[in-house]
């Protein structure tokens, strides 16, 4: 696991991740005391919930993106991973170590947020804590579903492609996956179109892990059948992502 170390201690030195975790700790406290929400005191604990998923997905598409691209082509251009591969650390191997080292960063922010929502904006009827715990539980559960994937697909694409393209597309993919197809299902429903239906039909669907609004407004814990007919679709999304990226991520600028 030397990659893992050495790329680990090239994310801690830069210390982008402690502004990072100020947003996730900070921003679902201060954020709702200068919005509106303050005048209606009822309103502060949603507001609240909104910041902290919301600060943890900006950070996550963010930095978590752009320090995957840059890791991926550093790795590349630098000749890190020549020489990684020269010691016998496969270029899977070689992936899987820069990913699992984010992923130590990413992971953390994550609980955070989930113990904001579940200590700092606990519903005060007792028979609704259950509910809450099994929610946000969810909710971290497809978080970390759709960007761990995405994590390795942003440093596959820039190992080969330069850090700009890695970026750019994974946070386009994300983007479009959160909101895009949401505009594209509206679109359908007002005029068919075969074409943008089969686009719609295959696109990664997303906004479906953001629980956000069953959050605010208290809808419930999604049901066993349904939480366990997304974990597999997203299951299956990840392993597409792991597959293209496997195939797009290489070590050496000459490979």
């Amino acid at each position: 696991m030397r990659l893992f170390k050495l790329t680990f201690t090239t994310i801690f030195r830069k210390k982008a991740w402690a502004i990072c975790l100020f947003a996730v700790v900070a921003l679902p406290f201060v954020l709702p005391m200068i919005s509106s929400a303050s005048e209606k005191p009822i309103l502060v604990q949603p507001a609240r919930i909104q910041a902290a998923w919301g600060t943890l997905l900006v950070c996550s598409m963010l930095w978590g993106f752009f320090s995957a691209a840059r890791l991926g082509e550093s790795n590349t251009r630098s000749g890190t991973g020549e020489y990684f591969r020269t010691t016998g650390v496969s270029g899977t191997r070689q992936l899987f170590e820069i990913w699992l080292a984010l992923f130590a960063f990413i992971l953390p922010l994550a609980l955070i947020t989930t113990g904001i929502c579940l200590f700092a904006a606990m519903p005060a009827d007792s028979g609704e804590k259950g509910m809450w715990w099994t929610l946000n539980l969810q909710y971290l559960a497809l978080f970390l579903l759709v960007v761990a994937p995405l994590l390795a697909l942003a440093c596959a694409l820039a190992s080969r492609f330069g850090g700009i393209s890695g970026f750019g597309i994974t946070l386009f993919i994300a983007l479009y996956g959160l909101y895009g197809v949401g505009y594209l299902d509206n679109m359908l429903k007002l005029e068919a179109n075969a074409a943008l239906q089969a686009l719609w039909l295959y696109s990664p669907q997303y906004r479906f892990a953001d629980l956000t609004q069953r959050l605010y407004f208290k809808t419930g814990a999604l049901s066993s059948e349904v939480f366990a007919n997304m974990v597999l679709y997203f299951s299956a999304i990840l392993a597409v992502n792991v597959g293209i990226s496997r195939l797009c991520f290489r070590t050496s600028a000459n490979a």
